[in-house]
């Protein structure tokens, strides 16, 4: 009869252990019969209901996708993407992604500044300007000054901090000679994760349009940024050389 009663015991002991499992899943799909005995802003502590009297074991909230507890109900820890989809009724997965549909994964930054410098004009230049009778520019100075404005966007930033760039920058020059000669860049190129960058574009002049190919570097302080860029307008008649400093701030 002792023994009877002893076996009654510890079967409905077991039924009621078996009852009392949490079931926790996670990220990668791995389910385990557990009991839940704390849950932190950052952790996850639990014990293996096959091994009650077993060491307390620890896991990062994040590698936990979601705990369905004893009593039925259950809280999801993290909507990962790769999160198992495990849950009754929920809706089916979305069709595939096409290009260009997704999410962008980075953040568009606008670094704006002023941009001051010079350009050297080389004598075939120069020549080539004096050819025109008509040209307002005629008897130029090679040494000119230049004042502008810099339009900067970074479009992306890889996570080994290399940056994806479009530089706008509108410049007018010759203002010590008395002459108003505007000029427009517009470049699309790579800055590194030391601040060297290099880029390619249309210059545009009143008198000709042309590739500029520009690189340089930016030094940061303070929340700062000061670019420094050389850039050569080869042509025809003769090449163009430009040096250009500015700072600027971000902007979101």
């Amino acid at each position: 009869m002792k023994r009877f009663l002893l076996s009654l015991l510890v079967s409905a002991f077991t039924v009621i252990s078996a009852q009392a499992q949490d079931l926790l899943t996670k990220q990668n799909g791995e389910e385990l019969q557990v009991k839940v005995l704390e849950l932190t802003p950052t952790e996850v502590r639990y014990k293996r209901t096959d091994n009650p009297d077993g060491p307390l074991i620890t896991v990062r909230r994040s590698e936990v996708f979601m705990i369905r507890y004893a009593n039925g109900t259950k809280e999801v820890l993290s909507t990962s993407q790769k999160a198992p989809q495990i849950i009754a009724g929920s809706p089916p997965p979305p069709g595939p992604v096409v290009p260009g549909d997704e999410e962008s994964a980075y953040e568009e930054i606008h670094l704006n500044g002023p941009r001051i410098g010079f350009t050297i004009l080389s004598q075939g230049v120069i020549n080539k300007i004096n050819a025109r009778e008509s040209s307002y520019l005629k008897d130029l100075n090679p040494f000119i000054t230049q004042f502008g404005w810099q339009f900067e966007t970074r479009i992306f930033r890889m996570p080994n901090g290399t940056a994806g760039l479009l530089e706008i920058v509108p410049l007018i020059g010759g203002l010590e000679q008395g002459k108003f000669i505007p000029s427009i860049n517009a470049l699309v190129g790579i800055r590194g994760p030391k601040g060297f960058e290099f880029g390619l574009g249309p210059n545009l002049t009143p008198v000709s349009a042309n590739v500029a190919l520009a690189i340089g570097t930016s030094f940061r302080s303070n929340g700062i940024n000061f670019p420094v860029n050389f850039a050569v307008v080869p042509g025809n008649g003769g090449a163009r050389f430009s040096l250009l400093v500015g700072f600027n701030s971000r902007r979101r």
